[in-house]
């Protein structure tokens, strides 16, 4: 997302948003896509991981657009209460990789595995 597909991502670390949709929102589409292209490769083609890488990109798509989108922006407003050590690092750490606006020098959130010094603050 900070790498070559960072034209779909920026929009996400602009502040002053005019709409609620945002490119980055594109991303499922983009996991779905890929996901379904070793799906088929896998029954189509025999391609043996293609099964597994599949599953392994599905799997990521719906943790980010869980954990990511609603836990830690509220885009949808479930789990506001959930305040817990660990839920306390994550939302944590997502700030700080939100402190820089640009590709460059933005800091590594974790998502699941969240690094220790954010637990300690």
């Amino acid at each position: 997302m900070h790498g070559f597909l960072w034209n779909l991502h920026k929009d996400h670390h602009v502040k002053n948003k005019k709409s609620w949709f945002e490119r980055n929102d594109l991303f499922f589409v983009f996991y779905a896509f890929v996901s379904a292209f070793f799906v088929i490769l896998w029954g189509e083609f025999s391609f043996f991981p293609g099964l597994a890488i599949a599953i392994g990109i599905f799997a990521y798509g719906v943790t980010y657009f869980i954990v990511h989108d609603i836990f830690i922006h509220q885009r949808f407003k479930i789990w506001k209460r959930v305040n817990n050590r660990y839920a306390k690092a994550v939302r944590r750490a997502h700030k700080i990789h939100h402190k820089h606006l640009t590709k460059e020098d933005g800091e590594c959130f974790g998502m699941l595995f969240v690094p220790k010094k954010f637990f300690k603050q």
